[in-house]
């Protein structure tokens, strides 16, 4: 544990043989970092032995300390153990405590919704993404992949499967919920608590690449698949170990599921699918190790669609990385089927009931799509916040200057507002059950996803602008607001794009009105 420190000892490392510098009350000791210091050694010189926090912020975020923690020595005073012993207990308000910065209930407003399991698996989740993502995300961003023990850790942490929706899949996940939640004690609003925190990191790529494919691809195998090819599939995927995506979108059809073209022919001995076909823009279709997948076996139309799991290992299944504008690290891709033998037994649920179980995987995609959304308008907010309370023009900080605070205004209302919908439409799935869910809620949640994603692409721009030029560049302090500036798309076009979403949500919500009597 990193010793408790005095300014004065700290002052006396203050020589190229010695350099020890402070940045945000944490010692550091760059002596053999010199060399490899991207601004050169000079640089470093120049604060030895003193408080080199303002300098520090100048240029970086405070992420990329947490990427050396070799060079962390010490603190400065009891300051930083009393918060983290605080933030780890889950009482009382929690966080950083920007305005706006966390949903309401961090701060310790009342709340109808949560409970001391879900402040401790937001702790859990907090601390997971702190050390084990943030200081990476740039990096891992950039080499358009993560690492696979990432996946093992985070199924360790008992944090892999919580984003499959509730109930926790207790007979399939090796490991228990992060935060020593009970199993059964797992419900949709600490999978809610989970994705936003995950969603912290500021990468939808880095966000998509870890979960992405898992939280939609398997749970249409646990929710209708038959006994074997859940125990077959789901622990490896729970583990960490394997991987699977969701492959829906093609060519031809992307909103329009029902319009698909890859066929499944039983073959000759009616014992296996030959599949041939594309599909496009498959998150995780890189790396996958299985493809749940949406594939023609009927007639045209939805009555004629079947959803099959489909394995790498199977000859004829082809994939390429797709070079998108934004979420680099999801692994993209494009595939091809071309005569690929799958055996009967491969199939989820009953044989063209497919559309019926997409329709009902919707519902959770697109509330996961929301949640992320409404998390990273939050980052660029908060990222805003704190840099207008450090970089100045004119000769005061930006946050003094009314235009900034205007835009900050506008930035958090839509945030709070759209969050506040989303707590209570999740409210609802805890209660009501799956095929009412899938009917009442598809409306409102369609909805729901066109609202965050157009707060996402408000807050995003606004960002940029209060950040100026260096939003602009990969790197550095705006280096979250670049990113996510770029990944807005990709939020406003899957899962549903605004536009099908936004027609949807009120036709829907006018049949189910009409069912329930509404007078029109």
């Amino acid at each position: 544990m990193p010793k408790v420190l005095t300014v004065d000892e700290v002052a006396q490392h203050n020589t190229e043989n010695s350099i020890w510098i402070i940045v945000h009350d944490n010692v550091y000791d760059v002596t053999n970092f010199l060399k490899d210091h991207p601004g050169g050694k000079k640089v470093l010189l120049k604060v030895a032995g003193t408080d080199a926090t303002k300098q520090f912020d100048n240029f970086h975020s405070f992420d990329v300390a947490k990427k050396y923690p070799q060079l962390l020595i010490g603190s400065i005073g009891a300051a930083n153990t009393e918060q983290e012993t605080h933030a780890a207990s889950g009482d009382g308000p929690y966080g950083d405590l920007v305005p706006f910065g966390d949903p309401y209930w961090y701060q310790d407003f009342y709340s109808p919704y949560y409970n001391e399991t879900h402040r401790r698996i937001r702790a859990a989740v907090r601390q997971f993404v702190e050390t084990e993502i943030m200081p990476y995300a740039f990096e891992w961003d950039e080499a358009k992949k993560i690492p696979k023990e990432l996946y093992i850790k985070a199924a360790k942490a008992g944090i892999l499967p919580g984003v499959c929706g509730a109930p926790w899949p207790t007979k399939y996940a090796q490991y228990p919920p992060a935060g020593g939640v009970k199993p059964e004690e797992f419900d949709h609003f600490h999978e809610f608590v989970v994705t936003d925190e995950l969603a912290r990191c500021g990468s939808g790529g880095i966000l998509w690449g870890l979960t992405g494919g898992l939280g939609i691809g398997l749970p249409p195998i646990l929710k209708f698949a038959s006994e074997e090819l859940k125990d077959r599939i789901a622990p490896g995927c729970c583990s960490g170990e394997k991987n699977i995506c969701l492959a829906i979108t093609e060519p031809y059809a992307g909103s329009d599921v029902a319009n698909l073209k890859t066929e499944a022919k039983l073959s000759d001995d009616g014992e296996h699918y030959i599949v041939n076909g594309e599909k496009k823009w498959i998150t995780n279709g890189v790396f996958a190790d299985y493809f749940t997948t949406a594939v023609r076996t009927g007639g045209p139309g939805m009555g004629g669609v079947s959803l099959l799991l489909i394995e790498r290992t199977r000859p004829g299944v082809k994939t390429r990385q797709m070079q998108c504008t934004g979420v680099w690290a999801s692994g993209t891709a494009y595939i091809t089927f071309e005569d690929v033998k799958v055996p009967k037994s491969n199939l989820i649920g009953k044989e063209n009931s497919g559309f019926k179980y997409i329709m009902f995987n919707f519902n959770h995609e697109r509330m996961g799509i929301s949640i992320q959304a409404t998390r990273f308008a939050r980052v660029c907010y908060e990222e805003s916040m704190k840099y207008a309370h450090k970089r100045k023009t004119f000769g005061k900080k930006l946050v003094e200057h009314p235009v900034i605070r205007n835009k900050l205004a506008h930035m958090a209302r839509q945030i709070e507002a759209t969050h506040a919908w989303m707590e209570s439409l999740i409210h609802q799935t805890n209660y009501l059950s799956g095929n009412e869910a899938m009917t009442r809620l598809g409306g409102p949640i369609a909805l729901l996803k066109a609202q965050s994603t157009q707060t996402f692409e408000y807050c995003a721009r606004e960002a940029a602008q209060i950040f100026g030029g260096l939003s602009y560049t990969r790197g550095g302090q705006g280096e979250k607001v670049e990113r996510l500036y770029r990944e807005v798309r990709a939020y406003a076009i899957p899962g549903g794009s605004e536009e099908i979403m936004l027609d949807l949500g009120i036709r829907q919500s006018l049949k189910v009105a009409q069912f329930y009597g509404a007078k029109i």
